[in-house]
């Protein structure tokens, strides 16, 4: 795997798989004021930054309509994540967890989603607020965000994964 990512106590890492199961076309790149992990926040919640979704000129006529949403749910590859983890220690936590019970960038396929605040829509360009990755992070997918379908509001969870009722 890649040599330079932080290996820390708790964390297990695997050897991956020859071949990949699937393709993915990138449809842009998303701009961001953050070009390292250090400056980049921990999530989508912790800056007020506008960053700017470039998408590809062949993908562009996809953005027709996307003015009508105030929100969208925007995927990216966190192309610069580690794909081995399967157990991490985060850095606020006294030991590790499963990656699949963590938001966190490093897992097999390092794709994020956020949920964000469409500003403004140009000439191939999308302006929102709410994003949490590093400049350059390839863009796989812009949809709209319905609150009447993808709100869950008695949605939880359980940081340490112990109540027996959400773990079944």
């Amino acid at each position: 795997m890649n040599e330079d990512v932080e290996r820390r106590p708790g964390e297990e890492a695997i050897s991956l798989p020859a071949e990949y199961d699937a393709g993915l076309y990138f449809i842009g790149r998303v701009r961001t004021p953050w070009k390292t992990r250090a400056e980049c926040p921990k999530n989508n919640t912790q800056t007020d930054a506008v960053c700017t979704l470039e998408v590809d000129a062949r993908y562009q006529p996809a953005l027709q309509n996307l003015k009508g949403a105030t929100h969208l749910i925007v995927l990216y590859w966190m192309d610069r994540a580690a794909r081995d983890l399967v157990r991490q220690q985060p850095r606020h936590a006294p030991a590790s967890r499963g990656t699949f019970s963590l938001r966190s960038p490093a897992r097999p396929n390092p794709i994020a989603l956020a949920v964000v605040e469409r500003l403004a829509i140009g000439d191939g360009t999308v302006s929102v607020r709410g994003l949490d990755c590093l400049d350059g992070t390839p863009l796989l997918d812009i949809k709209p965000y319905f609150a009447s379908t993808d709100s869950r509001p008695d949605a939880r969870v359980d940081r340490a994964g112990t109540d027996a009722a959400a773990a079944s």
